[in-house]
C-alpha cells in the first residue's frame, strides 16, 4: 500500500501540473483549455526526438518546453483570442479542435512509435518504509515545490501576477487601469503551455512520450481541476495529488484496465457530491 501511495503522489504531481494550467488559464480568460495536455505532448515528444538526435538532455528539455510555450502564445492569437467574448461552448468546441489539430501535427512530424527519455539524474532509489521512489520520481516532486513556490511569488509579489488577478476579477475595471486582457490572456495561455510543457518532459522518463500522450494527461488534468476547485491554483495541487493516489491505489486493487476509468468516476462523484471543487466556491443564485 506505501508504494501506490507514494506512486501515486508522484504521478498526482504531473497531474497537478497540468490541472494549474487549466486554472491559470480559466481565471484570466474564463476558457476551459482542452489542449492543455497537446501542450504537455509537444514538450515531451520535441524532447525525446532532440535526444535521439544527440542533443544534450538539458538543452533537449529547455527546447521541449520552450515549444510548448511557443505553441500556447500561437494557439491564443491564431484560434482563442477572437473567441474570447464567445460563449462557453463555442470556446470549448475550439480547444477541443486544436487538441485534435496538434495531436495530428504531431503524428506527422513525429510519428506513432513511442519515444523514450532519460531520467533527469542518475543515483539510488529512496526507500520509505516498504516503499521506494525512482529517481525521477524524486526529480518530479522536486520540480512541482518548486514551480508551485514560483507561482505563489508571481502572483502574490509581482505586479505582473496583479494585473493576471485584476483581469481574472473584473476585465472593464482592469482596462481602466491600464491593463490589457487580450495580453493577460496571452501571457496565461504561455505560462499554462509552459508549466504543462515541463510536465511532459518531467513524466516521459517515466511514461515514454508518444504523439497522443496529451490526452489522457489533458483529461485528467481537468478531472484534477475541478476536484480542487477549477478557480483555485492550492486546490489544482490538491485535486491532482488526490486523483493520482486514487488511482494508483485502484488500479492496484482493481482489474488494470480499469485505471483510466477511475479519473471520471472521481470527476462524477465530485459533480454530484461537491460541483464547486473541494475548494471552490459555491455559485450563489440570483
Amino acid at each position: 500500500m506505501e508504494q501506490f501511495l507514494l506512486s501515486g503522489l508522484a504521478t498526482g504531481a504531473i497531474y497537478a501540473l497540468v490541472a494549474v494550467g487549466f486554472v491559470v488559464i480559466y481565471n484570466v480568460t474564463g476558457i476551459i483549455n482542452f489542449a492543455q495536455g497537446e501542450f504537455a505532448m509537444c514538450g515531451a515528444m520535441t524532447a525525446a526526438a532532440l535526444v535521439a538526435a544527440a542533443v544534450p538532455l538539458p538543452l533537449a528539455l529547455l527546447a521541449g518546453v520552450a515549444l510548448s510555450a511557443l505553441v500556447g502564445l500561437v494557439a491564443w492569437y491564431a484560434a482563442l483570442r477572437g473567441a474570447a467574448n464567445s460563449s462557453i461552448v463555442v470556446q470549448i468546441i475550439i480547444t477541443i479542435g486544436l487538441s485534435i489539430a496538434l495531436r495530428g501535427i504531431a503524428l506527422l512530424v513525429f510519428g506513432s512509435s513511442p519515444k523514450s527519455l532519460p531520467a533527469f539524474g542518475h543515483g539510488s532509489a529512496l526507500l520509505l518504509g516498504a516503499a521506494t521512489l525512482a529517481p525521477q520520481q524524486l526529480w518530479v516532486f522536486g520540480i512541482v515545490i518548486v514551480l508551485m513556490g514560483l507561482l505563489w511569488l508571481l502572483f502574490e509579489r509581482t505586479r505582473l501576477g496583479s494585473a493576471l488577478l485584476a483581469a481574472a476579477m473584473d476585465r472593464p475595471a482592469a482596462r481602466l487601469m491600464g491593463i490589457d486582457p487580450l495580453a493577460m490572456g496571452a501571457f496565461a495561455f504561455v505560462l499554462s503551455a509552459t508549466l504543462a510543457g515541463i510536465a511532459g518532459v518531467a513524466i516521459a522518463p517515466i511514461t515514454l512520450a508518444t504523439y497522443n500522450m496529451g490526452l489522457a494527461l489533458g483529461l485528467k488534468g481537468f478531472v484534477a481541476a475541478i476536484l480542487g476547485g477549477i478557480s483555485s491554483i492550492p486546490g489544482a495541487v490538491i485535486g491532482g495529488l488526490l486523483l493520482g493516489v486514487v488511482e494508483s491505489v485502484g488500479s492496484g486493487l482493481l482489474p488494470s484496465g480499469s485505471k483510466d476509468a477511475i479519473a471520471f468516476v472521481v470527476l462524477i462523484a465530485v459533480l454530484f457530491a461537491r460541483p464547486e471543487g473541494i475548494l471552490g466556491h459555491r455559485a450563489q443564485r440570483v
